[in-house]
């Protein structure tokens, strides 16, 4: 698995790189550093022809996990914008941009925000012990479509600041895809409405924001960080509840190994279901042609499968 990820990896910054040369080519155009997935999307919707977005962690990659490159750091020091979602979410990225020229902008900043799940920060004496799991709140907002409308929102305010002189205005570039996600926030309210259980037991608390959204109740196995491990007494509660609750299903996860979500479904005797935390597409999904809306909208009919919802 390791030396898949790292052909991943390598595929991904190849890719880009030639993002980098094609922007050294024209030096008039208005470059974007998105550190992620979903703040690319925004950059690219908003932007549309008129801007060219560097995307700092490659297709099928784990961005709680990234690990800038010098080129990486360059990028980030000669952007025009950088987006970034802060609060200890990607700490090598909030370390480099201090080095940044450009605009920087943590577009979850004015964001109403959840707590980290109990384990994932907020106390100084984990902060002080594992300073990369420490987060001050829980960073995955995009899972909310009418949040993401805001960071969206945010993005092409942003890039109409930093690039005055342009006769595109992002913001109402950006409009349609606001729209997109106000519609796609209607489709989930109406599936979610009538669902038969309104558990939502997942492999690591990354849909605390969908769960506050469509009065759900998100049960985790391991907190906001995916990587940690867990705990067998919280595993042994979760089988007690898939139990006791009727829950048919445990979501699990396509960027990170299912293996524990799969032993608690087994133990439990009920199935698993993919639930994407949309932090990347694979390349598979790119050349697919999926996005933001499509993943989504799998989302939903996973859930609706998984919860029981007519």
């Amino acid at each position: 698995m390791r030396a898949i990820l790292t052909l991943i990896s390598a595929v991904g910054l190849l890719a880009v790189g030639c993002d980098r040369a094609a922007l050294e080519d024209d030096p008039s155009t208005l470059t974007v550093v998105a550190s992620f997935y979903p703040l690319a999307e925004a950059a690219r919707r908003a932007g549309d022809d008129a801007v060219e977005v560097v995307e700092l962690t490659p297709p099928g990659v784990e961005p709680h996990d990234l690990e800038l490159t010098p080129d990486d750091i360059e990028a980030i020091a000669t952007a025009d914008v950088v987006l970034y979602a802060g609060g200890g979410f990607q700490p090598a990225v909030e370390e480099a941009i201090g080095e940044a020229d450009g605009v920087v902008i943590d577009v979850t900043a004015d964001l109403a925000t959840l707590p980290p799940a109990e384990g994932d920060g907020g106390d100084e004496e984990h902060a002080e012990e594992d300073h990369e799991d420490a987060l001050e709140a829980d960073p995955h907002v995009w899972l909310d479509p009418t949040r993401y409308a805001e960071m969206v929102r945010t993005v092409g305010e942003t890039l109409d600041r930093r690039d005055r002189g342009s006769a595109t205005t992002y913001a109402d570039a950006a409009q349609p895809f606001i729209d997109d996600l106000e519609e796609l926030d209607r489709e989930f309210r109406e599936g979610l409405a009538a669902c038969t259980s309104r558990f939502l037991v997942v492999n690591h608390a990354a849909f605390g924001y969908l769960a506050d959204a469509y009065d759900l109740e998100q049960e985790a196995i391991s907190g906001v960080s995916p990587e940690a491990e867990p705990d067998p007494q919280r595993l042994a509660e979760l089988r007690d509840l898939v139990v006791t609750e009727g829950v048919t299903t445990v979501f699990v996860e396509s960027l990170v190994s299912t293996a524990v979500g799969e032993t608690l479904a087994a133990e439990a005797g009920v199935d698993t279901a993919v639930l994407n935390p949309l932090e990347g597409l694979t390349q598979e999904q790119i050349d697919a042609g999926e996005d933001y809306l499509s993943v989504m909208r799998e989302n939903l009919e996973s859930l609706r499968d998984g919860l029981g919802c007519p």
